[in-house]
């Protein structure tokens, strides 16, 4: 082992890099040494915690010298055991070992937290376990905390809490974050609204996406700068965006920034499907989606909003403009429809159905016993589950999963959302289907043997699936050609519903593609040297 290391760090050395960490931390091996739970060795590694960290001293030791001063030597170590406690003797093994050290990079056990999401985990979450580390060092010290806003970042430094800031997933939301403060452009810096989409995509192994940065993972395939769009070359006819959603303002942002005359229409107030989710509990700083995208489109002359402003083909006939986008979003189903039940159920049309947007509007169910039937396995579901209990209802939450919002631990919430539903009294049912309503109850079916049974219902809350809002769209497209519509397009949830993150890159990449020719995506193949004969 520590002959790789050594090996590891002279490759680095001479591929030019500037620092070389040694990582003990995130249940790699090194804090498997450390954890005395992990760590049962009878020998000079195990036993006291001095025994234990043996093989961290070394292999600092090994890097130093492999190195010299050639490269900066840095550790990533957890300040607490896995159980919490440990930290004074943790403490103490970091002032040993500062001489041999450049920058120490400290977290904490639980990724839950170091990595949490925005719903359970606010800015600067680690700071009260890692506020030491700097006195008891006297070296540099970086640590991570879900820091979105430069103020809390001045904080921690100006405080002596920390020396650099580590800002990953603010990074993959704004990666000109570091210059915006320099150039003290703060009202420009794409805040992180902590939904870890981009964790859900890493654990997924599927290309990585941003919600509030829709070039994420694009510059490369397609070309995408974060900060530029070209400019639309000779005269352009003016664009009509139908939806202030996030599809549709992150449409009128991008095409205003490309120099075309923007009429931007919303049916009420800006935000659509983000300014409903944000109602949800934790979830208010998801609203930065709606709220940046304004404040970008306020410094644009030749963006105009129109909230209040429902549009009819007629009306759209009307502007003349002969460009449109519909970006007119989705809206949930009443009627059951999704993966457990394909065609619906005639029986959810019913007085006590309501749907999420109707809730999240403000409708609430009648008093009594309400049932939430989550089919989707996201977090809607579990987030009004949550909400109507904490206003003191009575809620069943049912699902066919075996988790609540099942989906959700690829965000690093399930467990918190199930937990706060067991703090609220929330009568959780998994492995169940909601399949009809009668008089007074609702009918479950289990997922597994089809055994039904009866439990008690005066309000329905379906979250199943959600349908597109694209009647406008259809109208325009059956007389398209004939009232002299040079181009039509549905975008984001109007097109085909998904995340909010999905409906932002839908906007940017249609905005992107107006009167622009077809990009060639690139895309990484494996080349295979021909084989010799």
């Amino acid at each position: 082992m520590r002959d790789w290391h050594r090996a590891a760090a002279l490759r680095a050395r001479a591929a030019g890099f500037d620092v070389v960490y040694v990582y003990a931390a995130h249940t790699y091996l090194l804090s498997q040494f450390l954890d005395p739970a992990l760590n049962p060795r009878g020998d000079d590694y195990g036993g006291s915690f001095a025994n234990r960290a043996r093989l961290v001293r070394e292999l600092l030791e090994d890097t130093r010298a492999a190195v010299g001063d050639r490269m900066a030597v840095a550790l990533r170590i957890e300040v607490i055991g896995e159980d919490g406690a440990g930290q004074e003797e943790r403490a103490e093994f970091l002032h040993q070992i500062a001489p041999l050290v450049d920058v120490f990079d400290v977290t904490i056990p639980d990724y839950g937290t170091e990595m949490g999401p925005s719903r359970f985990v606010k800015e600067a979450a680690l700071e009260g376990h890692i506020a030491h580390v700097r006195a008891a060092t006297a070296r540099p010290v970086v640590s991570v905390g879900r820091f979105t806003s430069p103020e809390t970042m001045l904080g921690q430094l100006k405080r002596g809490v920390l020396d650099f800031i580590g800002a990953a997933r603010p990074s993959i939301a704004d990666p000109f974050l570091p210059a915006k403060i320099r150039d003290g452009r703060m009202d420009d810096i794409r805040e992180c609204i902590g939904c870890n989409i981009c964790y859900a995509h890493d654990g997924l192994g599927a290309p990585i996406r941003c919600t509030q940065n829709p070039t994420m993972g694009e510059e490369w395939r397609q070309g995408w700068h974060p900060e530029h769009v070209p400019a639309i070359t000779g005269r352009s006819d003016p664009v009509l965006v139908v939806g202030g959603g996030p599809s549709g303002l992150e449409a009128a942002l991008t095409l205003g920034r490309r120099g075309v005359q923007v009429v931007l229409a919303e049916a009420g107030e800006p935000g659509g499907r983000v300014t409903r989710e944000a109602r949800l509990p934790g979830l208010a700083e998801w609203a930065r989606v709606r709220d940046w995208r304004l404040h970008q489109i306020g410094k644009l002359p030749n963006v105009t909003l129109y909230p209040g402003s429902r549009m009819t083909a007629g009306d759209v006939r009307e502007t003349a403009i002969r460009h449109v986008l519909v970006a007119t979003g989705s809206l949930w189903r009443a009627d059951g429809r999704g993966r457990s039940l394909p065609g619906g159920a005639a029986s959810f049309s019913d007085h006590r159905t309501l749907t999420p947007d109707q809730v999240l509007e403000g409708t609430r169910p009648a008093l009594g016993p309400v049932v939430i039937f989550d089919d989707e396995g996201y977090h809607i579901a579990a987030g009004l589950a949550d909400l109507l209990a904490s206003e003191g209802r009575e809620v069943t939450y049912v699902t066919p999963a075996g988790t609540v919002a099942e989906w959700a631990s690829y965000t690093v919430e399930q467990s918190r959302l199930q937990a706060r539903l067991i703090e609220r009294g929330v009568t959780i049912l998994a492995g169940q289907t909601v399949t009809a309503l009668y008089p007074g109850t609702a009918r479950l079916a289990c997922a597994y043997t089809g055994r039904e049974t009866d439990i008690p219902c005066a309000g329905f809350i379906p979250v199943t699936s959600r349908e597109p809002q694209d009647a406008l769209w259809l109208a325009l497209k059956d007389v398209a050609k004939d009232r002299g519509l040079t181009s039509l397009h549905r975008i984001g949830d109007a097109r085909a519903p998904g995340l909010i993150a999905h409906a932002v890159h839908d906007g940017h990449a249609a905005a992107r593609a107006h009167l622009s020719p077809p990009t060639d995506i690139r895309r990484e193949r494996v080349i295979l040297p021909k084989a010799r004969r």
